[in-house]
């Protein structure tokens, strides 16, 4: 989830008492994320993220340093929860069915951003990180599931356009396709489990796996998704 600051004690008292189930930092990070899309990074000041739950700004400062700080753990809620099931999803598919690990792969991450509060994924789109060394760590992160998504669509790869495309161009076709349920978020649209489907497919194609391999991908994935549902948003 990157590197989290711990908490340096109760701070200041709230301006307004707040009442629900949220931790002080996830309600900081909750009204930051819907900020942000809202309003963009630099538009939005840690004051009103600070008002917006109910809190001093100075008591913000006990759990983030600053807006930078919220920013690059919001970007690695956006794609850790993916990258730190890769590992687990290569070692329970065998190579020879490896269309079934992107299949899956592609599932679990649609979900994760169809999952995420604000459509936190576009976050990932500001311009605000695209040369920050503070965002070093989460654009690492982010190399990490490009490069998975590059390794099992490279291994499966039935058409020239993969093959000339390389590992890694591969790998960031294969992530833009997953992103586009950020842009259907955008537009308003649910996220069903068919439209997941249809992404995590349309992966497949994409390397030219043929529709009978895809099938029967789809089902190996399904099949392997009990595995992981207390990770993985319904």
């Amino acid at each position: 989830m990157g590197r989290q600051r711990s908490n340096r004690g109760a701070g200041r008292p709230r301006a307004v008492p707040y009442v629900g189930s949220l931790s002080a930092r996830d309600q900081i990070l909750d009204a930051a994320a819907r900020l942000f899309v809202k309003k963009g990074f630099s538009a939005t000041s840690t004051r009103e993220i600070a008002e917006d739950c109910g809190m001093r700004q100075a008591s913000l400062y006990y759990h983030f340093s600053g807006k930078d700080e919220i920013l690059v753990e919001l970007l690695h809620r956006s794609v850790r929860p993916t990258v730190d099931k890769v590992e687990k999803i290569e070692a329970l598919v065998p190579p020879a069915t490896h269309e079934a690990a992107l299949y899956l792969l592609a599932l679990i991450d649609v979900r994760t951003l169809a999952a995420a509060p604000h459509n936190l994924g576009m976050l990932a789109r500001l311009p605000e990180i695209t040369q920050c060394p503070a965002y070093d760590d989460y654009r690492e992160t982010r190399r990490e599931l490009v490069d998975a998504y590059g390794r099992l669509g490279s291994s499966i790869a039935q058409n020239p356009l993969a093959a000339l495309l390389g590992q890694e161009k591969l790998g960031e076709l294969l992530l833009s396709w997953v992103d586009s349920v950020i842009n259907l978020r955008m537009t308003g649209d649910t996220i069903h489990p068919r439209t997941a489907g249809a992404i995590a497919s349309s992966c497949l194609r994409v390397c030219g796996v043929a529709d009978d391999r895809i099938e029967l991908a789809r089902e190996t994935a399904y099949q392997l998704l009990p595995g992981f549902q207390d990770e993985v948003p319904a």
